[in-house]
């Protein structure tokens, strides 16, 4: 396994339109923590679609999450936007850093990222550069 990881620490999930055995839309509010090159915690807002009620078209969820922690030492916060899609192999996210949202020691932080995987904690990449 890598040692850069993110784990689920919470996950509350509303259905705002749709029915269980048809396409429908939630909202779910998430915290993660950080290892590896990030360290830290964060909140995570996800708009998660559903195809059908057996998941056999998988879900795409776009997000918000904000970082308040360390990349390499250097400490601060900074904002990622996520284009994650799930299926039955688990799920598969790409996600960059939001332009200006650095703050502290992370201020011009810029940067890409990949994860995947199908459990609770999750193995990432980062791609980064301090401005």
């Amino acid at each position: 396994m890598s040692d850069n990881t993110y784990t689920m620490q919470s996950w509350d999930e509303h259905v705002v339109s749709g029915a269980e055995d048809g396409p429908r839309y939630a909202h779910a509010h998430v915290t993660f923590a950080y290892q590896g090159i990030i360290e830290g915690t964060s909140t995570c807002d996800y708009l998660l679609y559903y195809a059908d009620s057996q998941y056999g078209g998988g879900q795409s969820a776009p997000g918000f999450e904000h970082i308040v922690g360390s990349v390499e030492g250097r400490k601060g916060s900074f904002v990622i936007r996520h284009d994650v899609t799930y299926g039955a192999e688990g799920i598969r996210d790409v996600w960059s850093v939001v332009p200006g949202s650095g703050t502290g020691e992370l201020s011009g932080l810029t940067g890409t990222g990949t994860a995947a995987g199908a459990t609770e904690t999750i193995e990432y990449t980062f791609d980064y550069v301090f401005g």
